[in-house]
């Protein structure tokens, strides 16, 4: 289900007040969050938390149209330079991973839009849920705030199969600025 980015957009501002324009092509953009970070913040790297291959679980199966304890990596980032600037959470099943793209996404430190230009993969992003929610404690601590958080969650679509889920959030309190 692709959400209608501007309509949830304005729903999130009705209850948090006005998002900056940075903030709104980050919640809706269907193309590389890195990219953006790149061009507002300099260049990006992301700090890995998580990386485990582990059995999917029913909810997430459901999520990614896979059997329930199929083998996905899941994989929990910091993408930002002096600051963290986004969390993402991502979960990829490995059946749908070629042996050269799972090396990559093992290395842990490259990011996710980073490793589909360099494999030249076409892919398109199909946006979820875009919401705003309490800081769960380990976001307080890697953000430094207890602000409320802004998140989006997609599916990255490769022949016509979720390849990637992603999950990212960052505190309201951050891209303030206009540009």
């Amino acid at each position: 289900m692709n959400v209608n980015a501007m309509e949830e957009i304005e729903r999130i501002e009705r209850i948090m007040g006005k998002l900056s324009n940075t903030q709104k092509i980050l919640l809706s953009t269907d193309g590389s969050v890195t990219t953006i970070l790149d061009v507002l913040k300099g260049t990006v790297t992301i700090r890995t938390l998580k990386q485990e291959f582990e059995p999917c679980s029913h909810e997430i199966a459901s999520k990614l149209s896979i059997n329930p304890g199929d083998t996905v990596n899941h994989r929990v980032v910091v993408i930002g330079n002096r600051e963290p600037l986004i969390h993402a959470v991502s979960y990829i099943p490995l059946s749908r991973l070629d042996d050269e793209f799972r090396e990559d996404l093992i290395r842990a430190d490259i990011p996710i839009g980073r490793i589909l230009k360099k494999h030249r993969i076409e892919s398109r992003r199909e946006i979820e849920v875009i919401d705003v929610e309490n800081p769960a404690p380990h976001l307080v601590k890697i953000f430094g705030t207890d602000s409320p958080m802004l998140t989006r969650t997609y599916n990255i679509i490769h022949d016509d199969e979720v390849l990637i889920r992603i999950k990212e959030t960052f505190p309201f309190e951050w891209f303030r600025e206009e540009f």
